[in-house]
């Protein structure tokens, strides 16, 4: 039981519009409540959710309860650490459109900074449609809220935009009336323990660095791969598709912090601008290379776990001859002193044959083989695989010989395993962000500059995608790998996909 809290962080109010959704009781209140648990909120604090539907301050919180002994990390809530959260949970019914509710959340604070004797944080979280987002932002700002740049920040999720053009125009927009400092542009990968586990394991260690380049690295692999389907989503992910949904956000952020230069220390900005640098590195995808640069997919129907499972156009909210892949697998190249002729290959897609996310480090052959002679004895290339999810750990693969008489060589691996040593312990990456918002810690958040650069970086082969059609959708089915044609992308640079099994053993 949380004895004490983080007096260092100043009191703080968050106002959870869409307090009613999903997102906030899978993820957000779980989030909080866990952080407040291991004391790590401030003394003083208040959460406000809101919606348009109607609640008690009772009905809502158990609403609430109900989620966190559902979803959070650490099981069901303890009677007595509930209590005492959840004495700082309101609800309040509103209309995002009303600038009467925003005036209503503005006497709320004006009577806790009474009570508490102290000016505080106000963070605004959107967890709603992006089509609310600007006017939300709007009516902040012409509410009595007004808008503080020293203590109001505000919360986006993602998508952030539909394309470059509607990214721009919500940056625009937003930086109207929030300053960038301001603005926490969420994607939650960045949270994962594992993820930010990459940059100590690459700039924290000496013998990482004289590898990390061309000189000594073959290719690099990066994979999300889920096996559900689109469950439902469909209406959503009907007008997004995974090329959207993953690559531009997840997938690139995952690329970027692979391949960044070392920033001069730990600084956000200093940080996202070496993330920016890689983005506007990436060779840009010319007409008449999308399709061997690119590939797309659409599953079908198929047997996943000895259930029949339907395919995605017989999925609910989904056009039946829909055109929108649930697969992707893209070829990108980095043109700058490190990276120049290393490809760097991702893919992501819906009903494959596991859920993984993983980053594949493959290091070059050995300049020279002495082992020759025997065909089964033949050095394999090193490896460093990042397991993100569902197993946590970092692993390189080396070859030794067998113990016996002969030179056999094995594969044998290295590994540091979150999974055995900090499974209970790792925060969720939710936990991870709102903690770094709380702190006004804008490392791990998009800047507006990141988020357009990514876009520019797909935005060819989305328009070359909307501009053709495909005519053998579906092309994969359920519990597969994908197309074939995603096996040919990498294939014809002499290399194939590594596919992880259960527990992260060699694939």
């Amino acid at each position: 039981m949380p004895k004490t809290s983080d007096t260092t962080i100043n009191p703080t109010v968050i106002i959870i519009f869409g307090g009613n959704g999903d997102l906030t009781k899978r993820k957000i209140i779980p989030a909080l409540y866990n952080l407040f648990v291991e004391k790590r909120l401030p003394e003083k604090f208040a959460i406000i959710g809101t919606s348009r539907t109607k609640f008690t301050d009772k009905q809502y919180r158990d609403s609430l309860l109900e989620g966190i002994n559902e979803f959070s990390r650490t099981g069901t809530a303890k009677k007595e650490d509930w209590s005492q959260f959840s004495s700082n949970i309101s609800y309040q019914a509103a209309d995002i459109d009303d600038i009467d509710s925003y005036n209503a959340f503005e006497l709320t604070i004006t009577q806790l900074k009474e009570e508490w004797k102290q000016d505080a944080s106000i963070l605004y979280y959107c967890a709603v449609s992006p089509d609310f987002f600007c006017t939300i932002a709007d009516n902040i700002s012409k509410s009595k809220l007004g808008n503080n740049n020293k203590t109001s920040r505000i919360i986006i999720e993602k998508p952030f935009g539909r394309d470059l053009e509607s990214a721009r125009t919500l940056n625009a927009k937003l930086l109207t009336i929030f300053d960038e400092k301001q603005i926490y542009r969420i994607d939650h990968y960045l949270g994962k323990e594992v993820v930010q586990n990459v940059m100590a394991f690459r700039f924290a260690n000496i013998i990482m660095e004289p590898l990390w380049n061309r000189t000594h690295i073959e290719h690099v692999q990066i994979s999300v791969t889920e096996k559900i389907g689109v469950e439902e989503r469909g209406s959503y992910f009907d007008n997004a598709g995974i090329l959207r949904d993953m690559i531009q956000n997840h997938l690139l952020q995952l690329l970027c912090i692979v391949a960044m230069e070392p920033p001069v220390n730990f600084d956000a900005d200093l940080v996202r601008d070496r993330k920016v640098d890689v983005l506007k590195a990436i060779r840009k995808i010319v007409p008449g290379m999308t399709d061997t640069l690119a590939v797309r997919g659409q599953y079908g129907s198929g047997w996943v776990e000895g259930k029949e499972v339907t395919g995605y156009r017989e999925e609910i909210d989904v056009d039946p001859v829909s055109n929108t892949e649930t697969y992707a697998a893209m070829k990108f190249n980095i043109d700058n002193w490190r990276w120049q002729g290393v490809p760097f290959y991702l893919r992501t897609g819906k009903r494959l044959s596991r859920s993984a996310s993983y980053i594949v480090i493959q290091f070059r052959e050995v300049p020279h083989n002495m082992f020759h002679n025997e065909e089964l004895t033949l050095p394999k290339p090193n490896r460093l695989i990042i397991s993100i999810q569902p197993d946590m750990g970092i692993k390189f693969q080396l070859e030794s010989k067998t113990p016996g008489l002969e030179m056999v060589l094995n594969t044998v691996d290295m590994v540091f395993d979150y999974s055995e040593k900090t499974k209970k312990d790792a925060p969720e990456a939710y936990e991870t962000l709102l903690l770094d918002v709380i702190s006004g810690d804008q490392t791990l958040f998009m800047r507006a500059d990141q988020v357009e650069a990514a876009w520019e970086v797909v935005m060819p082969v989305l328009d070359h995608w909307e501009n053709n059609k495909m005519t053998n959708f579906p092309n994969y089915p359920a519990n597969s790998w994908g197309p074939e044609n995603a096996d040919a992308l990498i294939a014809k640079d002499g290399f194939h996909w590594i596919n992880l099994p259960q527990k992260n053993k060699n694939s």
